[in-house]
């Protein structure tokens, strides 16, 4: 994600420094430059890349990238580089800001929403297979100069992107959508076909139920995006509007170049765990707070632990597993 903005941005004239971990990647950027290809774009820019180690401070802008369970490794880094007026600005999915605060205060965190779809599909090249919603604003919804700053800059990645005074709003949505996703890669299967499987439809819609009973408990008002509707899945819809919502996400999906999920990723072709103690967990708790039963989404995290740790493999029977309980 950070990669697709980063080079947007750099084309469009700023001046951008990329921060990436993987030596692979990082050496190739700075052997060769950072190739975007796919149906969306398909250029190569020149880019400075450090290691985390490698980079000094002051920091005045930080878009933050990484995967939600990185995020305390990548902020006990950037806390101390983080100049005076810098800020932080959270392109993840789940809901980091909260972590970034715990850092470096409420003040200096940026709310951001994203849903493109890109992959690293080789060190130095990255895959942008869609476009898709981008919005950004403060935590507390103020109007100050900064985001309308920040939305400035956004606009040179995406010409649709939105400045919002809601970003929990968005966010809450992108974590039931998420959850959807989470539950799709329990299958070997694209998002789109999982989606548009009615017998799993149940278990999937419960999902977005659960998070939606959760966000409005919390007095939260969730925000529709390419094609999740938030308000076919609360309480007062029926299963009419839910399926509706779902078949606009196939849609949204089947026009994507990138088929699966970056959890289906992490769990067929990188073998390595996956943000969903990050992610979707905490989701779970903020709900138990708030007095709201969750448990399609803890089995969602226990199966995704299952695949993780080898007890199951990604087939349509462990997402039976996830439908059984419903």
């Amino acid at each position: 994600m950070g990669g697709t903005i980063g080079a947007r941005l750099i084309r469009a004239g700023h001046d951008v420094l990329f921060v990436e971990a993987d030596e692979a990647h990082a050496a190739a950027i700075r052997e060769r430059g950072l190739r975007i290809t796919g149906p969306v774009d398909d250029f190569t820019v020149p880019g400075a890349c450090l290691a985390p180690a490698e980079v000094r401070g002051p920091l005045h802008a930080v878009l933050l990238a990484v995967k939600a369970h990185h995020t305390p490794v990548a902020m006990a880094s950037i806390t101390p580089l983080l100049a005076a007026g810098g800020f932080v600005v959270s392109v993840q999915n789940g809901l980091n800001e909260r972590v970034i605060a715990e850092w470096v205060g409420p003040e200096r965190t940026v709310g951001c929403f994203v849903n493109y779809g890109a992959d690293v599909v080789e060190p130095g090249v990255i895959m942008r297979g869609n476009r898709g919603a981008v919005v950004v604003g403060e935590v507390d919804g103020a109007r100050t100069p900064r985001i309308e700053w920040v939305h400035r800059l956004f606009l040179d990645f995406e010409p649709d992107a939105l400045l919002t005074d809601n970003i929990q709003g968005f966010l809450w949505a992108k974590l039931a959508y998420g959850a959807m996703l989470f539950a799709t890669a329990l299958a070997e299967a694209s998002i789109a076909d999982v989606l548009a499987a009615p017998v799993y439809r149940p278990a999937i819609i419960g999902l977005a139920r659960e998070a939606m009973a959760v966000a409005d408990a919390r007095g939260i008002r969730p925000e529709p995006f390419d094609g999740f509707d938030p308000s076919a899945f609360s309480p007062e819809s029926g299963d009419a509007a839910a399926h509706a919502s779902l078949d606009r996400l196939v849609a949204f999906n089947r026009g994507s170049a990138k088929s699966h999920s970056g959890v289906w990723r992490d769990l067929a072709v990188r073998k390595r765990r996956t943000e969903v103690d990050a992610q979707i967990a905490p989701f779970a708790e903020l709900g138990a707070e708030a007095g709201i039963e969750t448990p399609l989404t803890r089995r969602l995290v226990e199966l995704i632990h299952d695949v993780e740790e080898g007890r199951r493999a990604q087939s349509w029977e462990t997402l039976a597993e996830l439908a059984r309980i419903d």
